[in-house]
């Protein structure tokens, strides 16, 4: 249903989406940090961006110094699409939780109120970040 969703509003599948989500994190760059970040094959990433580039939403260029590398910038077309993107996640934590009977709804507040405090988390800007690398890769410093 989410896929249709996000579909239904962007003309995007998943794959496509978390390609442009990557591209306009940096603005500017290329397939090989793409599929590192993302983990998709480099021909993955690749046939994906071929899709966005016939769509507007990116485009690639070569520089002057080193014209081996090919660069993937998003375009005002991609940033709109992104814009018109329904979070998919929020939507679903939403429509679950909502369904949850009252006392677990409560219950869930409260554990995470006190885990919060117990962390002296209460003081941390935590906008939601979800990062969906592997879970042993070494953040970098």
């Amino acid at each position: 249903m989410s896929e249709k969703k996000l579909a239904s509003a962007t003309g995007l599948t998943p794959s496509q989406l978390v390609v442009l989500q990557e591209v306009a994190r940096d603005g500017e760059t290329f397939a090989g940090a793409i599929a590192s970040a993302v983990q998709f094959s480099q021909a993955t990433v690749t046939s994906i961006v071929d899709r966005l580039v016939e769509r507007e939403f990116v485009v690639r260029s070569r520089r002057e110094k080193d014209r081996r590398q090919v660069w993937v910038t998003i375009t005002d077309a991609g940033r709109a699409v992104l814009n018109s993107a329904p979070d998919v996640m929020q939507d679903r934590f939403q429509d679950r939780f909502a369904r949850l009977p009252d006392w677990e709804q409560a219950m869930i507040v409260a554990m995470l109120e006190r885990l919060t405090a117990l962390l002296n988390a209460d003081q941390i800007d935590a906008a939601p970040v979800i990062d969906a690398g592997a879970i042993d890769r070494i953040a970098p410093a």
